[in-house]
């Protein structure tokens, strides 16, 4: 009788079949969770720079220029995402964050909208900050 050591070579096929069909059906979950959890990034920097909007306005009672270096407004720095401001009037500002395929904007009246999303997301336009894959906020 012969006694066998080892593995098969179908034992090992087999083995690695079953780590591929795990693998694509993990992969890209996990690549959406990381996007998401990049998202906060984006999220927590807008809101803070809402108080540091309003703390510019009660000293100047203009928005004009408030997210200039060297302000209590300064934007934050670029990481995933990049910051802007404008300022339609001395009385209103819209400050945008945008990166990773997203575009996220903060107006004076804390109107909150996602203006572009990554392809396969849905929520373009909508009047939140869309954070999940099918639109929602």
């Amino acid at each position: 009788m012969r006694h066998s050591r080892g593995f098969t070579l179908i034992e090992l096929m087999i083995t690695v079949a079953i780590i591929a069909i795990l693998a694509a059906i993990a992969l890209p979950s996990y690549s959406e969770y990381v996007l998401r959890g990049r998202l906060t990034e984006a999220l927590s920097a807008l809101s803070a720079q809402r108080v540091k909007m309003e703390q510019f306005f009660q000293d100047n009672r203009f928005y004009t220029d408030a997210c200039l270096a060297n302000t209590v407004a300064t934007l934050p720095p670029a990481g995933n995402f990049a910051f802007g401001c404008t300022y339609p009037t001395p009385q209103q500002y819209v400050v945008t964050a945008n990166g990773l395929g997203f575009r996220y904007t903060l107006t004076e009246a804390n109107a909150r909208t996602t203006v572009l999303v990554p392809p396969g997301w849905l929520g373009a336009g909508a009047a939140c900050w869309v954070t999940k894959r099918d639109g929602s906020c």
